[in-house]
């Protein structure tokens, strides 16, 4: 069985290939069968905001809503709560799935046993 994988993107269009690499990581992560959380901060918490995830259009990639529905359907979505609240954001503005959640949370799910965390 795969090690679970923790994922933190930091950025978002402003850094579109930064932002497709961990979204396609992620979403690789899950079709290989491995419990994957993907945890958004600053301007990357769009890509969970319903009605508002970012167009990267880079040439070859799969497009970032595609990405992001993947790994909502086999994944989990963090968005950084102090990041949503400087956005005005809540819960009821995310995908469905999609979940806020602070610091301790991130923190908690790092120490994991056998996780295997990632930073873009």
């Amino acid at each position: 069985m795969a090690r679970p994988l923790l994922l933190k993107l930091t950025a978002g269009a402003e850094a579109p290939e930064r932002a497709n690499q961990a979204l396609t990581v992620a979403a690789a992560a899950v079709l290989s069968g491995a419990s994957t959380e993907l945890w958004l901060t600053g301007d990357a918490v769009w890509f969970a905001v319903a009605g508002r995830v970012p167009g990267l259009a880079l040439a070859g990639a799969t497009p970032a809503a595609d990405l992001v529905a993947t790994v909502l359907a086999g994944g989990a979505i963090r968005v950084c709560s102090q990041c949503a609240g400087r956005r005005g954001l809540t819960e009821a503005d995310l995908l469905p799935g999609a979940r806020i959640a602070g610091a301790a949370s991130f923190v908690e799910a790092a120490l994991r046993d056998d996780v295997q965390a990632l930073v873009y």
